[in-house]
Order: structure tokens, then C-alpha cells, then sequence
């Protein structure tokens, strides 16, 4: 195997990745994921009644701020500055879910997977916080990385 662990040195020591010598490259990342409930909470979602306000726009706002907030709790994350977060929020009837994608960029020496995924993440757990009242069984799932693109690695979709 030719790749190794790259939060660790020689010694097995977790260490913070020397991005120094990086080229300073567009970079996105793509994130998705889902949270699955019951029909009456969506339903719930979807009329804009819901007990503590506006479900989906509060997850977004949410989804954006843990992005910008990744380094701060994920512990060898270097600090990023994002130069775009979308977040975008998509109902299912069909599943009883809402679908949310977010895409992250910055310009620099380290991707974005992670902000993407943590944007993701607490999207999905702000509707659970506003929704549990009425619907503990929620489950969260699906949550990945679809895409990236710059540096050196290059482009990479699921």
C-alpha cells in the first residue's frame, strides 16, 4: 500500500499536515446527505408551522456557520478561508426526507471535504434540534463527500 496516514509522522504521532510547500489552488468539495422521518413531521416542514420557526432556513444558516467553524472541531483541520458556501436543502414526500447538498470553496493550499462535510452534518442535526419535539425517530444518513476538485490530487467524484 502506498498511501499512508498523513495526520501521523514516523513515530505514530499525531501531528497537524505541513501544508507550507502547497500550491495555493482553487479547491471545492461537495458534500450530501440525508435525514429520513416521519410524514407528518415533513409535512410539518413543509407548512412552515413548525413550533420553533423556519425549519429549512435555519438549517441553512446553521450549515453555513459550521463550515466556517470546522477547525474549531475537528482537531487537526487547518482554519480555511471559505470564499463560498451553498446550501441547499431539497424535500422528498416519496422518502419522508429532505436532501441536503453543500458545496464549499476556498483558494489555497488544503481542501474543503471537511467543511462540506461538517456543513452537512449540522444542517441535517438543526433539523433534528427543531423537529425532535415531534419526531425523535429521525434518522440521519447518507453522509458523504461526492466531489472535489484542485490540488494536487486533482478532480475526484463519487
Amino acid at each position: 500500500m502506498t498511501e499512508h496516514l498523513t495526520h501521523f509522522d514516523a513515530a505514530g504521532q499525531a501531528h497537524m499536515v505541513d501544508v507550507g510547500a502547497k500550491a495555493e489552488t482553487h479547491r471545492i468539495a461537495v458534500a450530501t446527505g440525508s435525514i429520513r422521518m416521519k410524514p407528518e413531521t415533513l409535512a410539518l416542514i413543509l407548512s412552515g408551522t413548525a413550533k420553533k420557526g423556519d425549519v429549512l432556513g435555519i438549517a441553512r444558516i446553521a450549515a453555513i456557520m459550521a463550515s466556517k467553524r470546522t477547525a474549531d472541531l475537528i482537531p487537526l483541520c487547518h482554519p480555511l478561508a471559505l470564499t463560498r458556501v451553498a446550501v441547499d436543502f431539497t424535500t422528498d414526500e416519496a422518502n419522508s426526507a429532505v436532501h441536503c447538498r453543500a458545496q464549499v470553496e476556498t483558494y489555497g493550499k488544503t481542501g474543503v471535504e471537511m467543511e462540506a462535510l461538517t456543513s452537512v452534518q449540522v444542517g441535517l442535526l438543526t433539523i433534528y434540534d427543531m423537529c425532535k419535539a415531534v419526531d425523535r425517530g429521525m434518522t440521519m444518513t447518507d453522509i458523504r463527500v461526492t466531489e472535489k476538485a484542485g490540488g494536487k490530487s486533482g478532480d475526484w467524484k463519487a
